[in-house]
């Protein structure tokens, strides 16, 4: 597994003259181009390496799991087998139970995760929905000093998704996060694979948004990807947006505080997962540039005279051009770390990790 990003970068250029405008894109690309050169590969370790790096390091792989009865217990399975049992990398296994209404929280705890329900995190809280706020919940309640988070409706599952992502933090004291990059095929519902047909939202919203305004981030190959890592201080240190637009917002606000070369990306293969509905996906999309937007407002770059409407009419063709209505609105979770400091000032002892 080898990123060629980089390489076929260096052709572009050759090819296509014209992408170097002026000094500004030409200094931006090039940046670009030397970062993905120190992308690697999940072939890069072996897990017991990675054991013999870690010293007291622990590490905590938590899956944010919605109604995810089908794949979960597998993926909690091999991570015990491969990465508890046979050699000590991983110290917990967490699953979100993100208000399931299938048997997935009682799958996860046979297969051997320690299962917490979103809602039960900082009950003090006011409950908010998402996958976002499943996954803060989730680092709030685990305990690792390196924290992995993985997609539960993954496939394809296999040890290398947590050996991958882990390697760079435990080899490399100046890297803070790790995102994974893979091809994507899409899936059709007779189980068919189209490479490279999958990632749509990545395609036709994310990568555009990031090569506009947050250009140093272009080299990741999947800037959505659900499964990364990175080191439970920085995590603590910044907001999560609590719907779609995590994984953009996560991007976006770590570039800012920790810069480019504390970032990398890691090849993890090929990923597998069921696939929304188109209309899932639009409403997806809305969140992601909803999240763009407050980015953008954040950092002095936008003015909005008015709030942004934050609902999207779509049309059914299914159902004859019938309309329906979303709210795609996103709210956002404050850095923990000061959320855990402001509980334990009201009430000693609140706060207090699930």
């Amino acid at each position: 597994m080898e990123f060629q990003g980089a390489d076929m970068m260096d052709d572009e250029l050759q090819v296509y003259p014209h992408l170097d405008l002026d000094g500004s894109s030409s200094a931006t690309l090039s940046r670009v181009r030397d970062w993905m050169r120190r992308s690697r590969s999940a072939d890069d370790w072996t897990a017991a390496e990675l054991v013999a790096a870690k010293g007291d390091t622990t590490v905590s792989v938590v899956l944010p799991a919605r109604d995810e009865q089908a794949t979960v217990g597998d993926i909690v399975a091999t991570i015990r087998a491969e990465l508890v049992e046979v050699v000590p990398l991983v110290d917990e296994i967490l699953v979100v139970d993100s208000r399931s209404t299938d048997d997935t929280a009682q799958v996860a705890a046979a297969a051997g995760a320690r299962v917490v329900h979103q809602d039960a995190v900082l009950p003090e809280l006011p409950p908010l929905s998402g996958k976002g706020e499943a996954l803060w919940k989730g680092l709030a309640a685990a305990e690792g000093d390196i924290i992995v988070f993985i997609d539960a409706d993954l496939r394809n599952f296999a040890a290398h998704f947590v050996t991958g992502l882990v390697g760079p933090l435990l080899t490399d004291p100046g890297v803070v996060f790790v995102k994974g990059g893979y091809e994507r095929p899409l899936i059709t519902p007779d189980g068919v694979a189209h490479r490279g047909d999958g990632g749509r939202v990545t395609e036709l919203v994310a990568r555009p948004l990031i090569n506009l305004y947050w250009p140093e981030l272009a080299g990741f190959v999947q800037p959505l990807a659900g499964e990364y890592a990175a080191r439970r201080e920085v995590l603590e240190r910044v907001p999560f947006v609590t719907e779609y637009g995590v994984e953009l917002g996560l991007l976006i606000d770590l570039l800012d505080a920790e810069g480019l070369d504390a970032m990398t990306q890691v090849d993890l293969g090929s990923r597998e997962h069921s696939h929304q509905s188109t209309p899932a996906l639009g409403r997806m999309a809305a969140q992601i540039m909803l999240t763009a937007w407050s980015r953008l407002e954040r950092q002095g770059r936008v003015v909005t005279p008015e709030p942004l409407n934050a609902t999207l009419l779509q049309f059914d063709k299914e159902q004859h051009g019938r309309a329906r209505v979303s709210d795609v609105s996103v709210a956002e979770r404050p850095p923990l770390a000061a959320v855990l400091a402001d509980l334990a000032n009201v009430a000693p002892g609140a706060g207090d990790r699930a």
